[in-house]
């Protein structure tokens, strides 16, 4: 039984990985198209800063997660890893 905790541990691991890179940065840009959408004012004709703002801040974001991913990929391939230790992501070694 206690093999099997670590295996669903694993699992629920993967799966919030999953959703968050997997369908978490999409649904975050999709809604940053939406947000600048709505801030030009669309069909309506009426444009909301509002809008245009969130829609880069949703952007920022999703950069921000893309960045992180590269740089984990490439730290790797040089032996760090990437830290969460502290407020900023840093390479530490392996």
């Amino acid at each position: 039984m206690h093999n099997l905790g670590f295996a669903l541990e694993g699992a629920w691991k993967v799966l919030a990985a999953g959703l968050v890179l997997g369908a978490g940065l999409p649904a975050l840009f999709g809604l940053g198209i939406r947000a600048l959408a709505y801030g030009a004012g669309g069909d309506a004709g009426k444009g909301s800063p509002a809008g245009i703002v969130l829609g880069w801040v949703l952007f920022a974001i999703v950069l921000l997660g893309v960045a992180l991913g590269i740089t984990f990929i490439v730290a790797s391939g040089f032996g760090k890893a990437l830290s969460f230790a502290h407020v900023f992501p840093t390479l530490v070694d392996k």
